[in-house]
């Protein structure tokens, strides 16, 4: 059986994928002679991404240790994550299912069966001195994610899933390097974490896009509540592989490919792969190194200097010594199990986003923060939409409005005081002309801390609609008081009927600015 281990690799090496990707380069320290190469030669530029996901279970992987973020130093720790001898590993069913579900939501195949890898490696964090792995026969496999194209909004991009196996995480080594200390303390409550590493096709071609992979993986892992994805808590990290395709006298010569290493936000993601796009280059310049000349490398990233740095060369497969875990059986994957999964997977992100855009009327953006927020949000809105009949004014309360409280209140939308359907009916008043936007306001705020409906607080806020003769009255007695206005409106300047607004509004608040100008431009016509 062939190794799905190697496809990633193989994949890199297999030639020149993709259309050339014309780059703009930001000098960091390079020489300017250096930046006319995409210039002179076709670049496309190759990168694939690594993701390891914490899976979010109550208990490790192997053992009942608890996975509790933040606990003291070695405090969540047993004989089994420790690796002290005897103690045998107890698959954490829990995680084999959140690793089918985000298999099937990536449109992975999920095998029969499946099975445990020893992963030799020495590293102070790892007491064991392996990791429980998975090699040849991964959880999933031969799958892909659909993101949205940076350069065009209205194109999708289809980006290859190698695999997505599980693994037990590794400790935490804490270096102290302050000034006349060199320590590195090891806390080993992460070890024996579930995480499941999901590994892309070099498909992606430029940091933009790399980013916008990484966003809609992490909002495709937090819809299904398979992992919290805190990348300062550690529980989503990334590692790009890079390189470069130069075309070269209609010859395609390939750089040595480069992986930089444990990326902890999607910032510093774009950034290093950025910085690593005119290192490569630069050092193809100077050395005319290629693929064939180098081994894989791996980089570190360094944020306060912007660049990355070589740590090691790359180990491949055979270094790692992968055998089957004699303490852990092969897992069989029951199809029903696999169907009952399936089905409960609902709606995901991706269709909900086109469907809100569809079925609302909603732009790309608008569907886009709706759905970034999660189902509760989602909910809310079509729960909103429904009692307002504008649903594009309602997603437009929410950007503004709804989501600015969350903020400054800091609380979850299930638990926002203003209900859907009161915000809905509020809205429902602005499209009717009954309020405008700025005593809208005024009610919403009063909501904000009233459990009422939105009649009682137009009553306890003094707002009542202003009868059609009340409004001609204010507007007659305005234009008496403003001819200038009436001449410069006949005059063909409508705009100066803009200055009588706010003179209504001083003499009746609760006068709908549309309604006056609209009174206002009636009445001169008819003068």
């Amino acid at each position: 059986m062939a190794s799905v281990a190697g496809a990633v690799a193989d994949s890199y090496n297999a030639g020149f994928l993709g259309s050339p990707f014309s780059l703009s380069f930001t000098p960091i320290d390079m020489p300017t002679s250096t930046r006319l190469a995409s210039d002179r030669y076709p670049v496309t530029v190759i990168i694939g991404l690594e993701v390891h996901a914490q899976l979010k279970t109550q208990t490790k992987l192997f053992c009942g240790c608890a996975t509790q973020f933040g606990m003291p130093a070695n405090t969540q720790v047993c004989p089994v994550c420790l690796g002290m001898p005897g103690a045998l590993p107890v698959i954490n069913r829990e995680a084999i299912e959140l690793s089918v579900r985000t298999g099937l939501a990536l449109n992975c195949s999920i095998p029969p069966l499946t099975k445990w890898d020893r992963k030799q490696y020495f590293y102070p964090d790892l007491p064991k001195g392996y990791q429980i792995s998975q090699f040849d026969l991964p959880i999933c496999a031969d799958g892909y994610l659909d993101i949205t194209d940076p350069a065009d909004p209205d194109s999708t991009r289809h980006i290859g899933i190698v695999r997505a196996h599980l693994e037990e995480d590794a400790g935490k080594s804490m270096h102290d390097e302050s000034a006349g200390v060199s320590d590195t303390k090891i806390d080993l409550n992460r070890c024996g974490t579930p995480l499941l590493e999901i590994v892309s096709q070099p498909d992606l071609r430029s940091a933009a896009e790399a980013k916008e992979y990484l966003s809609e993986l992490k909002l495709l892992l937090t819809h299904l509540a398979v992992s919290d994805c805190e990348m300062q808590e550690g529980s989503l990290r990334a590692d790009a592989n890079v390189n470069l395709h130069l075309d070269v006298d209609g010859k395609k010569v390939a750089t040595p490919i480069v992986e930089v290493k444990n990326l902890n936000s999607f910032r510093n993601v774009q950034r290093a792969i950025d910085y690593e796009v005119e290192r490569q280059l630069v050092a193809w310049e100077d050395s005319g190194e290629t693929i064939n000349d180098a081994p894989k490398r791996t980089f570190g990233w360094d944020d306060a200097s912007e660049r990355t740095f070589p740590q090691r060369e790359k180990e491949e497969s055979a270094d790692y010594r992968y055998f089957p875990d004699p303490d852990l059986l092969p897992v069989r994957l029951p199809r029903d199990m696999i169907d009952e999964i399936r089905s409960s997977l609902g709606e995901l992100p991706a269709v909900t986003r086109t469907r809100l855009q569809n079925q609302y009327g909603l732009k790309f953006y608008d569907a886009d923060v709706i759905v970034n927020q999660g189902p509760a949000m989602i909910d809310y809105f079509e729960t909103a939409a429904s009692h307002s009949g504008d649903p594009k004014k309602t997603s437009s309360w929410i950007m503004q409005e709804v989501m600015r409280t969350i903020k400054e209140r800091d609380v979850e939308i299930q638990s926002f005081p203003v209900p859907p359907n009161r915000l809905g009916e509020l809205v429902h008043k602005i499209v009717d002309g009954k309020l405008d936007n700025a005593r809208a306001r005024d009610v919403f705020e009063y909501l904000l801390d009233h459990d009422e409906n939105v009649d009682t607080a137009l009553a306890a806020l003094g707002i009542e609609a202003v009868g059609e003769d009340d409004l001609l009255e204010l507007c007659r007695e305005l234009l008496a008081a403003n001819p200038q206005v009436v001449e410069d409106v006949q005059g063909g300047k409508q705009q100066a009927v803009g200055a009588l607004i706010g003179k209504a509004r001083a003499k009746n608040p609760n006068a709908n600015p549309k309604a006056v100008r609209q009174t206002l431009l009636d009445l001169i016509a008819q003068a």
